[in-house]
């Protein structure tokens, strides 16, 4: 099969999707089907390219990539943090798409036998849609998170910052506002939904997010699983006994609204003030990096707050925690949302310190993992370490949770599932 990805996300970027699409793009290409990745210049997170990517990538550049797939990169808009200019910035990497492979695919021979849109990023789904009706193509749409749902869960809060403001004066920028206003008014559920049933085939990462689209009419809906690759994440081993005194807790990923991580720094405050002996080390980046950071200062937390690292330098952070936080704020949408990061750290065999509900929480049970606490329950967080803190047998590296994703995460069975959907697709 002729493979066509559009993502607004890609490599040489590294974050959730940017993983996911490279460990199946690397296995669809080794399985014979070529593929074609539209997106726009590398510049995720900061919203602009590194001195580095503008030298390396252009936009209306054809690229190889690392596995021999031919990348098309399109273009993009500067922003920040908020809803508003990063909206635009999809905006305008949609339509630079829609062009630039209406152009490249004008000869029927040469077009894809599937399309693949990938949301966030939900104009890339207008995207796929557009170009399946012209084509005649099917069009397969993947929902990797809850969206639109956590968007109009959260609100417009903190949607502009001044530099979102100036950019209003330009026409993209204010179509860009009028599409917040729209996923807040909900509308644009309806729109999404219709793309979806307008697909030959949606795929989510979650059993219970696939139920919910389900509800809504959306059929046939498959789940394909964030995963990791066992082959790369490192089993950890126990601390030697008398090793630390310090229960050592440590949080690695995304610090922002979703994640609640003001719970943690207040549960560690308050064991310090009990004389419990915890260290907390949280390592991102993050829209809430600076505020946590100035909370564990005003409340003489034992908390410390490092920027994101290179991937490489993961499984010393692994080595050196008893136990790993996830985390996420008690929202509905979270229900049906299980975070990217958690099949890695099962996969390290660590003791896992899950602030969760739903989907994600009973991950972390059927792979006996770890301790589930209710979403930002503070209390309890305070309870559980203050009890591993005197029973650090409880935090032993346990087989388990690398056992589960053997079964239900690990790339090689997540991408022969998503080749067996895309063929069935191409046969339908």
């Amino acid at each position: 099969m002729r493979l066509l990805l559009l993502t607004h996300y890609y490599g040489p970027e590294f974050g959730a999707p940017q993983r996911r699409w490279s460990a199946l793009i690397k296995r669809f290409i080794a399985a014979g089907h070529p593929v074609t990745v539209a997106a726009p210049v590398p510049h995720y997170p900061a919203g602009r390219p590194t001195p580095t990517q503008r030298r390396s990538h252009r936009v209306g550049s054809v690229e190889r990539g690392r596995h021999g797939e031919v990348i098309l990169r399109t273009a993009y808009l500067r922003h920040s943090a908020d809803i508003a200019s990063r909206t635009a910035d999809h905006l305008v990497a949609a339509a630079d798409a829609l062009r630039r492979l209406r152009r490249r695919f004008a000869r029927p021979g040469t077009r894809p036998d599937v399309i693949i849109a990938t949301a966030p990023a939900i104009p890339t789904l207008m995207v796929g849609r557009a170009l399946s009706l012209l084509w005649d193509v099917p069009l397969v749409v993947e929902m990797r998170d809850a969206w639109p749902d956590l968007v109009t869960h959260v609100g417009p809060a903190g949607a502009l910052d001044p530099e979102a403001v100036h950019a209003l004066r330009r026409g993209a920028a204010r179509r860009a506002l009028s599409w917040v206003v729209a996923l807040v008014k909900g509308r644009v559920h309806r729109e999404v939904t219709g793309w979806q049933s307008g697909a030959r085939g949606v795929v989510t990462t979650t059993g219970r997010f696939a139920e919910v689209l389900r509800e809504r009419g959306v059929e046939p809906v498959e789940v394909v699983r964030n995963g990791t690759d066992l082959s790369l994440v490192q089993r950890q081993h126990d601390h030697l006994r008398g090793d630390h005194p310090e229960l050592r807790c440590l949080y690695l990923g995304n610090m922002g609204r979703s994640q609640g991580l003001d719970t943690v720094i207040r549960a560690a405050a308050a064991l310090r003030r009990e004389g419990v002996d915890v260290q907390v080390r949280m390592v991102g980046h993050g829209v809430e990096a600076p505020a946590l950071a100035a909370l564990a200062y005003e409340l003489d937390a034992p908390v410390e707050v490092i920027p994101r690292i290179p991937h490489r330098e993961v499984g010393a952070q692994y080595a050196w925690a008893d136990t790993v936080i996830v985390s996420l704020r008690d929202w509905q949408p979270f229900a049906w949302t299980v975070p990217s990061k958690l099949y890695e750290i099962l996969a390290t065999g660590r003791h896992i310190t899950a602030l969760l509900d739903g989907e994600a929480a009973d991950v972390v049970r059927e792979a006996q993992a770890g301790d589930v606490l209710p979403p930002e329950d503070m209390p309890a967080l305070v309870g559980l370490w203050r009890e591993l803190a005197a029973d650090r047998a409880r935090t032993a590296v346990r087989a388990s949770g690398r056992a589960w994703v053997a079964d239900h995460a690990d790339d090689e069975v997540l991408a022969r599932r998503y080749l067996e959907i895309l063929q069935r697709v191409t046969q339908d």
